[in-house]
């Protein structure tokens, strides 16, 4: 990708993040009523992680994970591409027990944190393997290392790494032990199998890459001039630049826009978190927010005679619910923002409420029919009245629905502005190449497709 979309990319991020801060700056400041000082509680991982991920933004270092079974050599990778032995390696199983990072700065350039994890398999290892998925989180690019044909184990521990929506590298290593007819064989079979998905389309050339990080020694025979014949190991060469040129050609082309996607959707599920909680701590007084209002809507559409009246009366009701409710939970919304949340729930309901709404209209058309005719024929009072009681009850339905409808909606908190976090991931991935690593999560999110 160009260098000014990448930059745009990292900016809009940026803007992001800053602008959920600031919504939810007002926790912090001093002379806070109960209820807020209990919410900043209640929420500051969460805002931690907001801040956090803003400053490693800045910092612009590329977090790449390494993740596999065990004994499949993912620290033998990591030391293999800094050019140095720095993580323990060994035979047995269980080496990695906690995640451990090394600095790398690849062409004496990019900054990159390399992190080593323990195995996702490890026998007792549930703590570890939760670690492993946390550390997931945090990547920007996950190496998923291999050593032969994926196991089910693996396959279902890949699915599970794709669903945190990062770009991932199929690493096949230790190479060096399969004959080139086997390896092959191997490296075309990793490359449906690493897809994720039997209708993706097969791994592309930077999405699998074969390595040998720490080959094992081979005896080698020598024949000597005086008729000697001994014996010795030798070590082959580490076979590990084909991934490091694709690591770094990924870096070229799409790295800041790496580092953008993944801040978002960091910050995309701390702002549901934080919505989440927010409506926990505060059920109850939405609860009563929303009977407060559905019982003023039913009453101001059940008394109005004009129909016309009913239907925008209602409506600017709903809107007014919608917005309380976002200042309920602490979230910033505008009135046009409130609006399209209106829209999408009366579309979202299968036709529910927008047909609740014409029969209200109906209903409304005929009470002020009987009321301009209640002059002439007292009677009509009555039929006034029953249609009031309908319309007043659907009205109150409507308002109650909608009321729920949105809380649901506001659970995503500030994901769904222009500046969200979700509009600016949709925003990324519906302008990257067919050529770049990103182009695949593209695919598996149904984004622009």
């Amino acid at each position: 990708m160009p260098n000014n979309l990448q930059e745009t990319h990292l900016n809009r991020a940026r803007a992001s993040l800053r602008q959920v801060l600031s919504w939810y700056g007002y926790l912090r400041k001093p002379g806070q009523p109960q209820s807020n000082l209990e919410l900043a509680s209640f929420v500051k991982p969460e805002l931690e992680i907001l801040t956090n991920t803003l400053n490693k933004l800045d910092s612009n270092v590329i977090r790449i994970a390494a993740f596999g079974l065990v004994s499949r050599g993912k620290s033998a990778v990591l030391n293999a591409l800094v050019g140095q032995k720095i993580l323990q390696t060994g035979p047995l199983n269980g080496v990695t027990q906690y995640p451990r990072s090394v600095q790398w700065t690849p062409g004496g350039k990019v900054q990159v944190e390399l992190i080593d994890t323990p195995g996702l398999d490890e026998i007792q290892g549930e703590l570890r393997g939760q670690m492993a998925r946390d550390v997931a989180q945090q990547a920007d690019l996950i190496l998923f290392v291999v050593s032969g044909d994926i196991t089910r184990t693996e396959y279902q521990a890949l699915l599970e790494l794709r669903r945190s929506q990062k770009p991932l590298i199929l690493v096949f290593n230790k190479i060096d032990l399969y004959p080139d007819t086997d390896r092959t064989s191997i490296y075309n079979n990793l490359q449906q199998l690493g897809a994720g998905h039997p209708q993706q389309k097969p791994l592309l050339p930077d999405e699998i890459v074969m390595v040998a990080a720490e080959p094992a020694p081979l005896e080698v025979r020598v024949e000597w001039t005086d008729g000697r014949v001994t014996y010795e190991w030798e070590t082959p060469a580490i076979q590990v630049e084909e991934l490091k040129q694709t690591i770094l050609n990924i870096f070229n082309r799409e790295g800041r826009s790496l580092l953008a996607l993944n801040a978002l959707i960091q910050a995309r599920d701390a702002e549901a978190a934080i919505a989440q909680k927010t409506i926990e701590l505060r059920e109850q007084q939405a609860e009563d927010l929303i009977w407060q209002f559905t019982k003023y809507k039913a009453l101001a559409v059940g008394l109005n005679p004009i129909a016309f009246l009913d239907v925008v009366g209602g409506s600017v009701a709903d809107l007014a619910l919608i917005r309380s409710l976002a200042r309920l939970y602490g979230l910033p919304m505008t009135g046009y923002e409130a609006s399209k949340i209106l829209k999408t729930i009366l579309f979202s309901s299968g036709g529910l409420l927008l047909g609740e709404l014409g029969s209200s209209l109906l209903l409304g058309l005929g009470k002020s029919a009987t009321a301009l005719a209640s002059g002439e024929n007292p009677t009509n009072i009555t039929a006034f009245a029953g249609s009031a009681i309908a319309q007043a009850g659907i009205a109150g339905y409507g308002a109650y629905a909608i009321g729920k409808a949105a809380q649901e909606y506001l659970k995503k908190g500030c994901t769904w502005g222009q500046l969200g976090a979700s509009t600016v991931i949709q925003e990324i991935l519906s302008q990257v190449d067919q050529n770049t690593i990103l182009y695949r999560l593209r695919q598996e999110l149904g984004i622009g497709n």
